[in-house]
């Protein structure tokens, strides 16, 4: 019997359309920007090759919400 019950759900809940991953609150475009490194001394450490290193994060770039205008507001007397 609990045989029947699992196999009726399981197929119950494969029956339903999976939403897409990259939808809702807190998912976005990941975005890679790379800075030259700094020494303590403020200018930026060179490589083997005479390159500067560069130390990369990849950042969450969110969609920005259209609003409303605030109104200026009225000098007070």
């Amino acid at each position: 019997m609990k045989n029947i019950i699992f196999v009726a759900g399981l197929a119950l809940a494969l029956s339903f359309p999976v939403h897409a991953a990259d939808e809702g609150p807190g998912k976005g475009e990941i975005k890679k920007v790379c800075t030259d490194k700094k020494g303590k001394d403020g200018k930026p450490v060179m490589g083997k090759d005479g390159k500067p290193v560069q130390e990369c994060k990849d950042i969450k770039v969110r969609k920005k919400l259209e609003g409303t205008e605030i109104p200026p507001t009225p000098p007070k007397k």
